[in-house]
């Protein structure tokens, strides 16, 4: 039985994607490195440190050109500019608040667990106007490992005090799909429309196009776990 519902963050729950896209171009383009939209989309769901690591092993800046800042303070300057934006322009994904409340309608705990720093949890949560449809939310970057590790799943699963086969995970992206799987747990993918039909989704529960997809009929099909992509 589904005892707790346990969602992604940026990119299911709120629309952050092209603010985190738009922040990184800005950051990056101060090293000398010019980045497309659909470069930025390649590091979709990555903690933000790792996009910063991911591009350097790509195309390398010089000490010149960072100024003496290293890859965690560019991971900041990012994330500091996420959180301005968030906070005045970021909304919820289709569908979000919606199946929020379905489940908290029906006394289903439910979580946030994010590869985002708990300071931008705050801002989002607060943004969506979602604090009372939540019973908790628990960041990546409390635990050893960020996604696609299961860390922060299993974190708040704990936090939950249920079992990790009694949650059901909501992911939009490869990691963090990967990192709820290897929880053990019934994940839903919602992965976006440019790679939603990627192999690395075929291990979800189920696949849904949008969370306005996610219907009653859904959620008894994944009690049973009947309800395949």
């Amino acid at each position: 039985m589904i005892q707790a519902a346990i969602f992604d963050m940026d990119g299911l729950l709120v629309d952050s994607e092209p603010h985190w896209r738009a922040m990184e171009r800005v950051v990056f383009d101060t090293v000398g490195l010019s980045l497309t939209d659909d470069q930025c989309k390649q590091t979709t769901g990555l903690p933000i440190l790792e996009v910063v690591r991911y591009w350097f092993a790509r195309a390398p800046w010089t000490e010149q050109a960072a100024a003496g800042r290293t890859h965690e303070d560019l991971a900041d300057a990012i994330t500091d500019g996420v959180h301005e934006r968030i906070a005045t322009m970021a909304e919820p994904m289709p569908g979000a608040l919606e199946t929020l409340d379905f489940f908290a309608s029906r006394g289903i705990p439910t979580a946030i667990a994010s590869a985002s720093p708990m300071s931008l949890i705050e801002v989002v949560v607060t943004r969506l106007g979602i604090r009372d449809a939540l019973t908790l939310w628990h960041s990546a970057t409390l635990e050893a490992h960020n996604k696609p590790a299961p860390d922060v799943y299993l974190g708040t699963a704990r936090k939950l005090h249920v079992s990790p086969a009694n949650c059901l995970a909501f992911e939009d992206s490869g990691s963090g799909l990967k990192s709820a799987y290897d929880a053990g747990m019934r994940v839903v993918a919602v992965p976006a429309a440019f790679e939603y039909d990627d192999a690395k989704f075929s291990i979800a529960t189920i696949k849904l196009p949008s969370l306005t997809a996610f219907s009653i009929d859904t959620f008894d099909a994944l009690q049973t776990q009947e309800y395949y992509s």
